[in-house]
Parts: structure tokens; C-alpha cells; sequence
């Protein structure tokens, strides 16, 4: 797919790109706009020399400032819903991919922008980030999954909260109630993203996906059958070449070449 909407550049330490481009519009998310977005998500995740991604907005004011309420207005209820799914189909692709991602929060993180974000492993903010959900200040409620993942980083009363009055956060707020890892001077922002995401690909690639599944699993299914799932997970990495190469490497006192096997 050619992209109108979208910028995608990979670079070769396989960190990915993902730039949503519209910065006239504040990179409001428009139904075009997701269909890029699915797509990108779907090609870092096929392809094997894509280690993992950042996903920003173009400008310094707005990572993405929320919907675009010109479509929004114009929809029937079963439109709206089908348009829901469609985002939350393309989010739940971002969450769900087995390489690290980070939103890196640049300016505005509004209503489905906020919800883009939540989706990303981890979140980065430039010390003039604002971050909410303000739909209920047009008569709706997030559709992209912000009821359901902002009370999981957040906990449930600093989740309704930020839903029931519709006010931004600050960044460093943002930070204290942990909705983002850390926050960076907006100049910085992307070099930050990509010293941590650094850190991450320095480490296994297989046990790296194991243990970002084994928190999903957990966090969905409980306590109990999350613990099942990280002794199999466990059992899995011990037997991968990556592992062998690890323990050998730390008695051996050398860094580790993992080969992702």
C-alpha cells in the first residue's frame, strides 16, 4: 500500500518509523488515517528486519490531536460502531505486535490519539505533551479502546477521573500517575525512543516477545493461568539457541550475539 496520510522509513537497526502526517489537521485520525495505520503495523510485523517501532506525528504541536469530527458528525450509529471496530482492529495490532514499540508523545495526545498511544508497549512524552480524553465534551465516549486501557495503566478512579471531566493531563502529571515512562525535552524526544528501544534490541528477540505476551496473557486472564502461561513461556525460551548463547556469554563474561533462535 502507498501511503497519503502516513510516513514509514525503517532504519538499519530495524527500528521502524511510523509518522502520522496530516500536521495542518493537529494529525487528526481520520478513516484513511487508520487504514494506514493497520497496514504499517501489519508490515512491521511481517517483516523480519523490522525490530520494533516508533510511532510519532509530524509537527511539534500534535502526536495526534483525536478524531476527525467532520466524519464523526456524519455518522449513523451503525456506522459509527463499524468505524469503532475499524480503529480498535488496527490499535489492538499495534498492542499486539511481538516487537517493542513506543508512542513518542509529541504535543497533543487527544481523544483517539491518547488511545494510539495506550496501544504502543511504552509511551515517551516531550515535556509540552497534553494527554486526555475529552469525548465526552462532544457527546460520545472513546470508541478506540480508551475505556479499557487507560484504567489498566492508570487504575480505575484516575481513569474516570481523566473520562468523566474530559481535561488534558500534563506531561509530567502524565508521568507521576505512570500513563507515560518518561517525559524528554521535545527536541530529544525521538533519540530517547530509540536509546531505549536500544536497550530492548540488545536482549533476546524471542524472550523479549515471550515476555511481552506472558503480561498480555496475565493482565486478560488472571493471576492463575497467567502464571501457567509464563512457566511454559518459560520452558519455551530455555529451550532456544538464545538462551544457550546468554548463559554462556554471562559466564564467560562477554556480550551475548543473539540471533533471535
Amino acid at each position: 500500500m502507498s501511503y497519503s496520510h502516513i510516513l514509514f522509513e525503517a532504519d538499519e537497526s530495524g527500528i521502524a518509523l511510523v509518522t502520522v502526517n496530516r500536521p495542518d489537521k493537529l494529525n487528526a485520525l481520520s478513516g484513511a488515517v487508520v487504514v494506514e495505520l493497520k497496514d504499517a503495523f501489519d508490515r512491521i510485523a511481517n517483516d523480519g528486519a523490522i525490530r520494533a517501532a516508533i510511532v510519532t506525528g509530524a509537527g511539534e504541536k500534535a502526536f495526534v490531536a483525536g478524531a476527525d469530527i467532520s466524519e464523526l458528525a456524519a455518522l449513523s450509529p451503525v456506522e459509527a460502531r463499524a468505524y469503532a471496530l475499524r480503529g480498535q482492529e488496527a490499535f489492538r495490532r499495534l498492542e499486539t505486535l511481538p516487537k517493542p514499540s513506543v508512542a513518542a508523545v509529541n504535543g497533543f495526545a487527544l481523544g483517539g490519539g491518547l488511545e494510539l498511544a495506550m496501544a504502543a508497549t511504552v509511551r515517551i512524552a516531550s515535556e509540552n505533551a497534553r494527554l486526555g480524553q475529552p469525548e465526552v465534551k462532544l457527546g460520545i465516549i472513546p470508541g478506540y479502546g480508551g475505556t479499557q486501557r487507560l484504567p489498566r495503566l492508570v487504575g480505575r478512579g484516575r481513569a474516570l477521573e481523566m473520562l468523566l471531566s474530559g481535561e488534558p493531563v500534563t506531561a509530567a502529571e502524565a508521568h507521576r500517575i505512570g500513563l507515560v515512562n518518561a517525559v524528554a525535552p521535545q527536541s530529544e524526544l525521538l533519540n530517547v525512543c530509540r536509546a531505549w528501544l536500544s536497550k530492548v534490541l540488545a536482549n533476546a528477540p524471542l524472550a523479549v516477545a515471550l515476555a511481552m505476551e506472558a503480561v498480555d496473557v496475565g493482565l486478560d486472564a488472571g493471576l492463575e493461568k497467567g502464571l501457567q502461561f509464563e512457566a511454559a513461556a518459560f520452558g519455551v525460551s530455555a529451550a532456544t539457541e538464545d538462551c544457550r548463547e546468554g548463559t554462556r556469554a554471562f559466564l564467560e563474561k562477554r556480550r551475548a550475539a543473539f540471533a533471535g533462535k
